[in-house]
């Protein structure tokens, strides 16, 4: 009778933080299950198109995000290719919209033939 409402429920929660954390840990867990089955994977694809694009050569065989389909006949900068998709139709792409290499070409002479 001489104990407030107030008083008697603090006096219970003597083990405040581990209820602080025992409510967080569902949201630890959804976080943990979200990074290894979305991120860590996003992560390891954008790498390996990365490595892919920056492997580009001369003579390979390429598909673009748009579904093209050519063959690249040299590279302009860091950013561009030119990519032959005709006979005599050259246009330049970007190398951030390359979707996959088909075949890989020929690698470059270092040393010219002899005459």
């Amino acid at each position: 009778m001489f104990i407030t409402p107030a008083f008697a429920q603090g006096a219970t929660g003597a083990g405040g933080g581990t209820d602080m954390l025992i409510q967080l840990a569902p949201f630890l867990l959804i976080f943990v299950v979200m990074y290894f089955l979305i991120l860590r994977p996003q992560q390891k694809r954008a790498k390996a198109h990365q490595e892919m694009v920056t492997a580009l050569r001369r003579g390979d065989v390429i598909v673009t995000a748009g579904g093209l389909v050519g063959k690249v006949t040299r590279v302009v900068d860091e950013a561009e290719i030119e990519l032959q998709i005709a006979d005599n139709v050259r246009v330049r792409q970007l190398r951030s919209q390359i979707a996959t290499v088909r075949a890989k070409g020929e690698p470059a002479k270092d040393e010219a033939p002899a005459a």
